[in-house]
């Protein structure tokens, strides 16, 4: 029993989760559970409430996913060198901090108790200018140091002398040059000398062309400012480590203060995720009462369309505790106690709720049953799955609970039905909770009727479309109008008198009024097209003949036939030392019996025991008293 799938509070936490930031705040919504503690309760929802109307007044606060900073920080902690990206990150989280700060701090004159948040944020406005000083663009900046400014400079001068070099080498041998510009290979600046001429330029040959005809020589001028440059890099890389080291010394002695500044970043995501959701669906903040009573005034299903969708007012507690909610098929019952549910479920996790004003009540716990929760994999039916769920229920109900039900009683045979309907409404009436069922059986309403503390209910729908209204009206009992939908939606009339007949006696079909004349009508469906089977006629008798040697299936083995097919189709064999009645269709010719005896041949000698031929042969000669003894399928007989 899943009761957050039933009422889709799963559905409504996604859209939750969407507006939330940080990967904590995101879990928090996801493991989100019904607050049983009133002092907490109070607290969240006032939460929810100030996150709104800060939100209304200054607009969505300035949030960043931190997950990515905590990864860093756990670097820093363990000594090892930042990167300048991830100074970068820590830089764009301090910049977030700052703002967040500034934006709670613009909250205090609405005197919002969330504003003085601002007080537990650390903006650490000297790491941050340190960081923003020396790295920029994800990178250390030339002037982060004197020193690294310096190496910088001469690096630029040798790359420009190297490049100087080369260009006074390619003007002064022209006659040499297979091209009239310098070239870069591994790192090295290279004039192309043709092939002819590679000895006739001084330096190393670094590469050559493809063809072979072409050298790239670094010559020797060029090669002093490249060794020079290579050392100046050595400076830099260390001068650029150094500034990296210092900066991760300081962002790890911040640590305390940056993940303190972290776990609010979260708290504030979760706290205002709430709100953007108020906001979002133009939710109330409800009244929170301990007294068992729920009244809620123009609710909303948050998941339907605000501007399709029609109130529900409605009200439980005091002298009631139960609701039988009866009325058409598409009169919107089970919208209707999904939305009571889902409203206050919505409240005791601290939300605001879909209504204009709502008063609802703490419970211990939310019990539902609603669909068929038929199930294959455990070979529950319908109303297996019912029981099952409905013992569920009365084993957590207790005076302090919600439960819900749809279609109390259904899935079996009427009669037997109605009797647990009503079983399982005394239980819950027994146990003091607060519960809504949703029904067709009128002995349900009479039941309601006549109990203390039940009450019926209808749901009222708009006969010309067809369509809910949503609206209850508490203390009228409804019709389930099967017949009249049937009328409206083309059933035709005698189709409807043979189903009022059969409900309620031929006597209550004149009080009935039709508006479908018409006939049944059957549409040119399309008809399976048989094949005309031609019947061989074959002679069975003639199949097989006394004395056929024949293969008996399935067990394949060797018998004789000693009595011919009949008309059923039947044939006798002897199969070893007994005979067996078997259908033709078991039997395959094996050796025909003209081909194993002689014309004329005496099969008695085959099947008669010596007995009966002794017999026989007497009898053929004088009067005897004797009898012929005959097996038939393993019991004998006289003849």
């Amino acid at each position: 029993m899943n009761t957050e799938i039933q009422i889709e509070f799963d559905k409504l936490k996604e859209i939750w989760s969407a507006l939330a930031v940080t990967d904590y705040a995101k879990e928090q919504i996801e493991n989100t559970e019904v607050i049983i503690d009133e002092t907490e309760l109070r607290s969240r929802l006032r939460d929810t409430t100030n996150s709104r109307d800060m939100i209304e007044k200054l607009g969505n606060p300035p949030l960043q996913n931190v997950t990515e900073m905590k990864e860093i920080l756990d670097v820093a902690d363990k000594g090892d060198c930042l990167t300048p990206y991830q100074l970068t990150r820590v830089d764009k989280v301090l910049v977030i901090i700052e703002r967040l700060k500034d934006y709670l701090s613009r909250g205090k004159q609405y005197e919002n108790p969330l504003a003085y948040y601002d007080e537990n944020l650390d903006d650490l406005m000297e790491l941050k200018d340190e960081i923003e000083r020396q790295i920029r663009n994800e990178a250390v900046d030339d002037r982060a140091s004197g020193n690294l400014l310096d190496i910088r400079t001469k690096i630029i001068r040798a790359e420009e002398a190297m490049k100087q070099k080369a260009e006074q080498i390619i003007r002064s041998n022209k006659e040499c040059m297979a091209d009239t510009y310098y070239t870069l290979r591994n790192g090295h600046v290279c004039v192309p000398v043709k092939k002819e001429y590679k000895y006739k330029i001084p330096g190393s040959t670094i590469d050559k062309s493809s063809t072979g005809n072409t050298f790239f020589i670094e010559p020797l001028g060029v090669a002093k400012h490249f060794e020079e440059l290579q050392l100046l890099k050595v400076d830099e890389e260390n001068e650029v480590y150094k500034i990296l080291y210092t900066l991760t010394a300081f962002v790890s002695d911040c640590i305390p203060a940056m993940n303190e500044n972290i776990r609010m970043i979260e708290k504030l995501d979760y706290i205002f995720s709430k709100g953007k959701l108020s906001v979002d669906l133009d939710c109330v903040n409800p009244k929170i009462n301990t007294e068992r009573r729920i009244e809620l005034k123009g609710g909303r299903h948050p998941l339907m369309d605000k501007t399709v969708n029609v109130p529900l007012d409605f009200s439980i507690g005091q002298d009631v505790r139960g609701i039988v909610i009866t009325g058409p098929n598409t009169g919107g019952k089970t919208v209707a106690i999904k939305t009571v549910m889902l409203n206050a479920y919505m409240a005791q996790c601290g939300l605001h709720v879909t209504c204009k004003d709502a008063d609802i009540c703490m419970n211990s716990n939310y019990l539902c049953d609603i669909g068929d929760g038929q199930s294959l994999s455990e070979n529950l039916s319908t109303f297996s799955a019912h029981i099952k769920n409905v013992l569920d229920i009365l084993d957590h109900v207790n005076g302090d609970s919600f439960v819900i039900m749809d279609e109390l009683g259904s899935g079996t045979d009427p009669a037997e039905g109605m009797g647990i309907a009503v079983a399982i409404l005394e239980e819950l009436r027994k146990s003091n909770a607060n519960f809504l069922v949703t029904t067709h059986y009128p002995e349900i309403k009479e039941y309601a009727e006549k109990s203390v503390g039940i009450v019926n209910a209808r749901m009222t729908f708009d006969k010309e479309t067809l369509l809910p209204t949503y609206k209850m009206l508490i203390g009228e009992a409804g019709e389930s109008c099967a017949f009249y939908i049937a009328d409206r939606l083309g059933m035709p009339e005698e189709m409807l008198k043979t189903a009022v007949e059969a409900a309620y006696g031929k006597d209550a079909i004149d009080s009935y009024e039709f508006h479908n004349r018409e006939k049944a009508k059957k549409d040119n469906t399309k008809r399976i097209v048989k094949t005309k089977k031609t019947r061989v006629k074959t002679s069975l008798e003639n199949k097989f003949t006394i004395g056929d040697s024949v293969m008996v299936y399935p067990d394949q083995k060797i018998g004789i036939v000693c009595e011919p097919v009949n008309d059923k189709g039947v044939l006798r064999v002897q199969i070893a030392d007994r005979k067996i009645w078997i259908n033709h269709k078991r039997v395959k010719l094996h050796v025909k019996a003209e081909e194993l005896y002689p014309e004329d041949y005496d099969f008695s000698i085959v099947f008669d025991t010596v007995e009966n031929r002794k017999i026989r042969h007497d009898m053929s000669r004088k009067y005897t008293e004797e009898t012929i003894v005959y097996e038939v399928d393993g019991s004998t007989s006289k003849g």
